[in-house]
């Protein structure tokens, strides 16, 4: 990995990359739900045996239920982790937090969010209001009841929060790290310019002005590495590359539901795949070619996600 974070060409390999991360390192995951989770990332930290990770994030799913069945997180500290109508709670995180296999410290987007900011900043918190009245407190003894010196409103402060590193996924970026992002953001630009270190990787690398015409959201004095790895969201998706693979999320779910069902998945995906581009021929290049039509039509991506 480049030691400076002005070196003129970041482009290292997924193994690389994520032999930064360390055992108990707080880690922010990019993306959210269904839509670009850092999956190349999440696969390799689980191959490299990482352990006791603290994991942020705003509202997460299969990135983080598939890190918790691995064995490889010791705190969530999310919005909510599922798949929302599609399959409702991810059940390996639900099973960890229910027997307390991983400790939760639940959140909201918001708190997070002022979180970062102050970590970004440079300040030790910010002040909220919407989590007064809520049991959140009892997971986050940081928290602080403090009075306005303006108005004597009482207001709860929270810390600032700088994450060891940030894994994000994008379309694009340059050999130098600048990267191109596609809207929504969710909270990938503040755990940007929050964490200490931000790992990137993405659908290709392309030639600087390229990546300049797109727009640069993530400046490449804030981004430590860039790995290429096509559809590295999968099976989460990267418009306008491709869509999200509804059935292997659903057999994922499916095989979530008990331990057996678990070591099968890792198995066959995860250590009997030992990179991704083993990854991607076991998914095989007709289904990744479909998800890519997803824009021909409205009843074509209908059909896709029935």
């Amino acid at each position: 990995m480049p030691s400076s974070f002005t070196a003129d060409d970041k482009v290292t390999t997924l193994a690389d990359a994520i032999a930064e991360v360390k055992d108990g390192d707080t880690v922010a995951l990019g993306g959210a739900l269904s839509y670009r989770e850092p999956m190349a990332m999440v696969r390799e930290l689980i191959r490299q045996g990482r352990r006791e990770l603290h994991l942020v994030g705003s509202a997460h799913g299969m990135d983080v239920d598939l890190l918790v069945a691995a064995g490889a997180v010791g705190v969530v500290e999310e919005s909510y982790v599922g798949y929302e109508q599609d399959f409702g709670l991810a059940p390996a995180y639900r099973r960890a937090a229910e027997s307390g296999t991983v400790a939760v410290k639940e959140t909201c987007c918001y708190t997070l969010l002022q979180q970062l900011r102050a970590a970004e900043y440079g300040i030790p918190f910010m002040p909220v209001r919407g989590i007064r009245g809520t049991g959140i407190g009892a997971w986050h003894p940081e928290y602080a009841e403090i009075e306005s010196p303006f108005t004597d409103e009482k207001l709860v402060a929270v810390p600032a929060l700088a994450p060891d590193v940030a894994l994000i996924h994008a379309p694009m970026a340059d050999r130098r790290g600048n990267v191109a992002l596609t809207r929504p953001l969710v909270l990938d630009e503040r755990f940007t310019f929050a964490s200490r270190k931000v790992i990137v990787t993405v659908e290709r690398v392309a030639p600087a002005h390229e990546v300049a015409a797109a727009g640069i959201v993530l400046p490449y004095f804030a981004v430590a590495a860039v790995v290429e790895a096509p559809f590295g969201a999968h099976p989460t998706s990267c418009y306008p590359h491709y869509t999200y693979d509804r059935d292997h999320l659903g057999a994922w779910v499916k095989a979530a539901k008990n331990d057996q069902g678990v070591g099968d998945y890792l198995e066959r995906f995860v250590s009997g795949a030992p990179s991704e581009e083993a990854y991607l021929k076991m998914i095989g290049e007709d289904r990744l070619a479909e998800l890519g039509e997803w824009d021909v039509s409205s009843a074509r991506w209908q059909e896709l996600l029935s």
